[in-house]
């Protein structure tokens, strides 16, 4: 079975947009260039920058909710258990019809296939980090996401 349009476009995301390194101070200039673009739209989302348990980056901005501190740790405790973007994996998984929320694999209360966490997958590493944004649409928070690591990966990154 061939992959739709769809997940081919979510996969090169990944496969194009890997960082050659990634420390907090490239956490902090990744989240700033996000909140920059969501203030300057009026966006109210919340931006999160994690190894894990140990957040690197935090934003919360005007209209934003209490609801998305729990969005986002479910999207990013989904992104960093499969090292893949939250929409891939619900596009995936919807292509096979099969929510693994329900029927006891994966605990709705812990995770998420709501789109808007992205991996930071450094090469030759693998994935050390979730870059998640929560407060619009699935497709929006990732858009959002994908867009800023492409302007911080600069050119050549797809």
């Amino acid at each position: 079975m061939s992959d739709s349009p769809r997940i081919a476009e979510l996969r090169q995301h990944e496969d194009q947009l890997v960082f050659p390194a990634f420390d907090h101070q490239d956490a902090w200039r990744l989240g700033s260039l996000i909140a920059s673009r969501a203030i300057e739209a009026a966006y109210p989302v919340a931006i999160d920058i994690r190894r894990h348990n140990l957040v690197l980056f935090r934003c919360v901005l005007p209209g934003a909710t209490a609801d998305q501190e729990e969005w986002i740790r479910r999207k990013a405790a989904t992104t960093l258990r499969f090292e893949h973007s939250t929409a891939l994996l619900a596009a995936e998984f919807a292509a096979k019809n099969f929510d693994p929320t329900q029927g006891g694999w994966l605990a709705p209360a812990d995770y998420t296939l709501a789109g808007g966490s992205f991996p930071v997958r450094v090469r030759n590493a693998g994935v050390v980090a979730a870059v998640t944004a929560s407060g619009l649409s699935s497709d929006d928070d990732h858009r959002l996401v994908v867009e800023a690591i492409r302007r911080h990966l600069g050119p050549g990154s797809g």
